[in-house]
């Protein structure tokens, strides 16, 4: 897989947006993928930890991991590992994390300039609003009956 050159940087206003948007992006896809779990089927002893590893893992974000389910869950893996040996570390390539990572940031930027643009149409739809409604012009309506 050829490496992917990362997007080119935006202006340091617009930075932090692109870069927050495209948090919430990958945010949302990790979730939706965690979501898709259920329907997958583990072929092995090796898969059903790995769907367990996913599911402790989310625990973090919930309101109270010492509630149930979450130490039972725990348990459980703690116990299939202890029969079937722990899971081989999985490490992501490099050049999929930055795919990852710039196809991200490409659909935030695009986001961002989306917004952007119909903000500064707004402005212009609003200044032209305000012109209008101060204008000394007379309105057509207006007109001296000479013309």
């Amino acid at each position: 897989m050829k490496e992917q050159p990362m997007p080119e940087i935006a202006p340091e206003g617009v930075q932090y947006a692109v870069a927050r948007e495209a948090e919430v992006l990958a945010v949302t896809e990790a979730l939706r993928l965690q979501d898709a779990l259920p329907e997958v089927s583990a072929l092995s002893l090796a898969g059903i930890l790995a769907k367990l590893e996913v599911i402790v893992g989310a625990d973090r974000d919930i309101g109270d991991p010492n509630d149930f389910p979450w130490p039972h869950i725990a348990s459980v893996l703690r116990d299939l590992k202890a029969i079937a040996g722990d899971l081989q570390p999985y490490e992501l390539d490099r050049l999929t994390t930055r795919a990852d990572i710039t196809r991200h940031l490409q659909q935030a930027a695009q986001l961002v300039d989306f917004v952007e643009a119909e903000e500064a149409a707004e402005h212009m739809r609003q200044t032209a609003k305000s012109f209008a409604e101060t204008s000394v012009f007379l309105k057509p309506a207006e007109k001296p009956a000479e013309f």
